[in-house]
């Protein structure tokens, strides 16, 4: 599996909330159903521009 972009995670969570199967998506995209629901827990009911935000309180908590 390629490495997937966070904007990619949330099309993909979007996809599965549309009603596309989840074994469905994993085939589709070459990934485990582990996968899926680790991005489910992290990234789940995110629009991309939270992304930024999510990105910026990582950085913050990492700083000494």
């Amino acid at each position: 599996m390629k490495k997937m972009t966070e904007h990619q995670i949330v099309a993909i969570l979007k996809e599965a909330e549309a009603g596309i199967p989840v074994k469905e998506l994993c085939r589709k995209y070459g990934m485990a159903n582990s996968t899926f629901y680790k991005w489910r827990d992290k990234y789940g009911g995110m629009e991309t521009s939270d992304i930024k935000r999510l990105k910026e309180l990582e950085a913050e908590s990492r700083k000494p």
